[in-house]
């Protein structure tokens, strides 16, 4: 029995310590990068970019929506998408850590769906890895994950937010 609570305390210790590192420890490690004045993002690369004045300042890999090649359309197909939006607010207190809001759907994404009989769907963000389970490498690194949204490293969060402003543009490219 006493075995069992050794066991069961050091999985206690090992939840506490994981977490952390998951929720505090990216704020302490992000870099500061100077303000932005666009996004852009290059889904076939898997990149984002940071940008001023039409010149990178900072480069991210990303995961995006699970059915990632072309635009969204409508509500459930797991796509990201693309065309020039605004990164219009932001969520801290996210089920991720950290996100961004992408002002999709825009009214001719909105026509569209409604003239094909179906919702455009919304919803969409730049956003860290799941609280709770984003220490999870092999599940969330280097794969397309989310519903559409774009998945970043939860330093890049870190980062992003700083050096990113609301009512920033954001450009998606296939």
């Amino acid at each position: 029995m006493k075995i069992l609570l050794k066991i069961f305390i050091g999985l206690v210790v090992l939840t506490a310590i994981l977490f952390a590192i998951d929720q505090y420890i990216p704020a302490l490690l992000a870099e500061n990068v100077p303000k932005a004045d666009k996004v852009l993002v290059k889904k076939a690369e898997r990149k984002l970019f940071l940008m001023i004045n039409n010149s990178v300042i900072k480069s991210y890999d990303i995961g995006l929506g699970k059915n990632p090649v072309g635009h969204k359309q409508q509500e459930g197909d797991s796509k990201t998408p693309e065309g020039k939006y605004i990164l219009d607010y932001r969520n801290p207190e996210s089920s991720y850590h950290l996100s961004m809001h992408i002002s999709y759907p825009d009214k001719n994404d909105v026509i569209r769906a409604d003239s094909n009989g179906y919702s455009a769907g919304g919803d969409i963000m730049i956003h860290g890895k799941p609280n709770y389970f984003g220490w999870v490498p092999f599940v969330y690194d280097k794969t397309d994950w989310t519903d559409g949204c774009i998945a970043v490293g939860n330093i890049d969060i870190e980062e992003i937010w700083k050096a990113v402003a609301d009512s920033t543009e954001i450009e998606l490219l296939p």
